[in-house]
Parts: structure tokens; C-alpha cells; sequence
């Protein structure tokens, strides 16, 4: 018999491209909305920094810890994971993969179900008062007008849904891992939603719903969304980063900053450190079914 050959790993425009489409197909429908009045058109908005202040990733990760869902130990150490390879970089994408399936170990063996109860209660706790007003009218704005409004987050797709469903939005796309029935593997579906995965997403979305993206509007904090920004007619920063800001005032764009000066320094360092080094290793570790 001859021996199966090893799986060469996934390159990074594969894994945005399956973690995108991944995301599109978990999303689901959270209000009754079911024949909006304009169904071709929908808002995206990110969520970390620019609904909610912070990063959601950090507070469900610290109210998982407070709750023994992981140990610091296991935390810390991904989070090293994390950040060891966005600060030096490793271009072997093999040990990489194998990192990363590493720092995602501690995840296995916890139950979807565990992660969803304990989500509800971490949002009421952590998150319910994060929110920012003015991005909250933004989205009840949409839906007024008869649009769906969509959260597309690197954050797990639970604490998405739970975010979405809370603020009565009709969905959210995040980051999307697999289970075996009912409990975590530890194993992504592809890649975190980051980045390009998020554009991939939304034309995932866009797709499988009849819209079109020249009418739809997006709205984010980061330049790192640039590419979910530009893959529609109305792009808005908000909160934005320095770069994303003189990138929309160049483009001319819409611009709101919910912040004070004080804030929004404080709010960006917190945002870099915290989703940089934490958001890798937990968001892409609390891994979602995927229901068919």
C-alpha cells in the first residue's frame, strides 16, 4: 500500500478564504426579520473598538478565566504563542500551523454548550456597558431604513451571535473552528476572521443573501479591515486608527470618533496589546460547530 502523503498546510490567502467562508456559512439569522425592506442592501460593522469599546476577545477570555474555563498558565502561554510570532515572524508555515494548533490545546474538550451559557453571562458582566451609543444608533439606523445589519469579528462566532442578538441586529460572521459532537477540538476552520478572511466573509455573505455590495456600508476601527472597507459602496471609520483615519479623509470617507482625546489614546493601546498578543490565541481557539 502506498503511504498517503502528508497534507501540505494551508497558505495564508487558502486559510482567509476558508475561515471567510466558514463564518458566512455559521451565520444565522437573530431577529425576525426575514423579508427586510430593502433586501439587497446591509451594514457590516467590526466590533472591537468600534461597537464595543475594547476588545471583546479580552473580556470573554477574562471572564472565562475568572470562571477556571482555562488556567492562567494555559493563557499565558498562548498568548507568548501570539505574540512571538507577530513580533519576530517565521516564514515556515508547517511550524506555524503546529504552533498554533499548540496554543490552542488548552481549549480542547470543553463543550459548545459550556462556552454559550458562560458567553451570556460574561457579556451582561463585561461587555453590555462597553457599547459604544453613537455606533449603536449607526446600526439601529440600518435597520430602520430596512437593512440587516451584520457583525463580522475576529472575536469567536458565540460571543458574536451573542453581541448581535442582544443588540437586535440580524447576525454576526467571527471566527469559526470545529467540534466533534458538541466539543472543541482545538482546530480551526481555516483561519481567524481577520483581515482579508473578513472581505471573504462578506462576499461569502453577500452571495449567498442577493446583496449588493455597491449599496451596502461597513464600518470599522482599524486599517487592518481595509479590505472589508473598500469591498463596499459606503465605507465609515469609526474610532478609526491613525492610518485608517488619513486613509478615509484621503478618500473621503465618513469619519466618527465616539472618544475623547484621553479615550481614545488609552482605548487604541489597550486594543493593540490586548487583541494582538490574546485575540490569536483564544478567539481562534473557542472553536464553533458548524452546523449544515
Amino acid at each position: 500500500m502506498t503511504p498517503e502523503k502528508p497534507r501540505r498546510p494551508l497558505d495564508l490567502r487558502q486559510r482567509s478564504t476558508l475561515a471567510g467562508e466558514a463564518a458566512a456559512s455559521a451565520a444565522e439569522v437573530e431577529t425576525a426579520l426575514s423579508t427586510p425592506a430593502d433586501p439587497h442592501t446591509a451594514a457590516f460593522f467590526d466590533v472591537d473598538n468600534t461597537v464595543m469599546q475594547g476588545a471583546s476577545i479580552f473580556h470573554l477570555a477574562r471572564g472565562l478565566h475568572r470562571r477556571k474555563f482555562f488556567t492562567t498558565r494555559d493563557i499565558l502561554g498562548a498568548a507568548y504563542k501570539q505574540a512571538y510570532f507577530r513580533v519576530v515572524g517565521v516564514e515556515d508555515l508547517e511550524h506555524v500551523a503546529q504552533t498554533r494548533a499548540s496554543a490552542l490545546s488548552f481549549i480542547e474538550g470543553h463543550t459548545v454548550a459550556e462556552l454559550e451559557e458562560l458567553g451570556e453571562e460574561i457579556f451582561d458582566e463585561a461587555m453590555a456597558h462597553r457599547i459604544w451609543p453613537g455606533t449603536r444608533a449607526l446600526a439601529q439606523l440600518h435597520l430602520d431604513q430596512g437593512q440587516r445589519v451584520w457583525l463580522v469579528t475576529a472575536a469567536p462566532i458565540e460571543i458574536a451571535q451573542i453581541i448581535a442578538r442582544r443588540l437586535g441586529l440580524t447576525g454576526a460572521m467571527g471566527t469559526v473552528a470545529e467540534h466533534v459532537d458538541g466539543v472543541y477540538t482545538g482546530r480551526l476552520v481555516g483561519d481567524m476572521l481577520h483581515g482579508p478572511a473578513k472581505s471573504e466573509a462578506v462576499r461569502a455573505l453577500a452571495e449567498r443573501e442577493g446583496l449588493d455590495l455597491d449599496r451596502c456600508s461597513a464600518y470599522s476601527d482599524s486599517y487592518n479591515d481595509l479590505p472589508m472597507l473598500t469591498l463596499v459602496g459606503d465605507p465609515c471609520a469609526i474610532n478609526p486608527d491613525a492610518r485608517l483615519r488619513a486613509h478615509a479623509r484621503a478618500e473621503g470617507w465618513r469619519v466618527r470618533d465616539y472618544r475623547t482625546g484621553r479615550k481614545a489614546a488609552r482605548t487604541g493601546l489597550f486594543v493593540g496589546a490586548a487583541a494582538g498578543a490574546v485575540s490569536g490565541a483564544v478567539a481562534a481557539g473557542v472553536a464553533y460547530r458548524r452546523r449544515h
